[in-house]
Parts: structure tokens; C-alpha cells; sequence
């Protein structure tokens, strides 16, 4: 019984796991290819670009998604500047908006919101749910 114990709770972390969103997580400003993550070869985006575990750490859950902010910054004494910012987020757009824009004094910006691993750049949670799926299907076969 122990056994069969231990292993739901496997399967339960495996779920935790499996729902956890991974994003993409840059600046423009400090890192290049967080204008265009699609552009890169996944060996190159390994190495060079970060992904965030988000909510990893945080004491109160909340519903994470990943997040893209286009900016444009104003400047008064020189051209504009023009960003893209890529991370998790927890605060969803206005009525549930898949994208939505600010029109700030300085800045311009659009924000787009997405529900899926990566969604933000690139790859997909294909690994997560064959981990996942694999663990079940090895307690099924034992207990049937």
C-alpha cells in the first residue's frame, strides 16, 4: 500500500509539472534575439536564451501565462527606441484580450498574452505530457 502511495504522488508532481508554464524570459535591450526567438536554430536558443519556470519559487500560486510587450520609448532629446520584452506574467489583459495596446506620454506598447509553454518564442510542452502520460500508463499496467 505504501508503494502504491508513493507513486500517486509521483504522478501528482508529474501533473504539477506538466501544467507549469515555461516562458521565455528577455529584453531586447540586453539580448538580440529576443526580437525574433523563431529566427534561431533550438541548439542556439538553448544556449543564449533564457526560459523561465514561471510562478518556481512563489509561495502563492497564480494562474501564469507567458507574455510579449512591443515597445516603442519616446526620447525628447534623441530617436525613439524600440523593444521587446519576453516573460512570465499573472495579471491577464483586459477582458481576457489575446492582445491588447497602451498608449502611454513616452511609450507605446502592445502586449500579447498565450497559455502554452513557450508560447512567447517558440518550442511546445511535448516532453512534460509524454513524462507525464509514460507514469501513468506504468501504474496502470501494475495495478490492472
Amino acid at each position: 500500500m505504501m508503494k502504491f502511495f508513493i507513486q500517486v504522488v509521483l504522478v501528482l508532481a508529474g501533473i504539477q509539472l506538466a501544467t507549469a508554464i515555461r516562458c521565455y524570459d528577455c529584453n531586447s535591450v540586453n539580448n538580440t534575439m529576443c526580437l525574433d526567438p523563431s529566427s534561431y536554430d533550438e541548439e542556439t536558443l538553448r544556449r543564449f536564451l533564457v526560459y523561465a519556470e514561471c510562478g518556481q519559487g512563489v509561495i502563492v500560486p497564480q494562474n501564469y501565462f507567458c507574455r510579449k510587450i512591443v515597445q516603442t520609448i519616446y526620447h525628447t532629446n534623441r530617436e525613439s527606441e524600440f523593444r521587446i520584452t519576453r516573460g512570465c506574467g499573472w495579471v491577464r489583459a483586459p477582458q481576457n484580450l489575446d492582445c491588447y495596446k497602451a498608449d502611454n506620454h513616452d511609450h507605446l506598447e502592445t502586449v500579447c498574452q498565450c497559455f502554452e509553454d513557450g508560447c512567447n518564442g517558440a518550442t511546445s510542452n511535448f516532453a512534460n505530457w509524454t513524462l507525464f502520460i509514460s507514469g501513468i500508463v506504468v501504474i496502470l499496467n501494475k495495478y490492472n
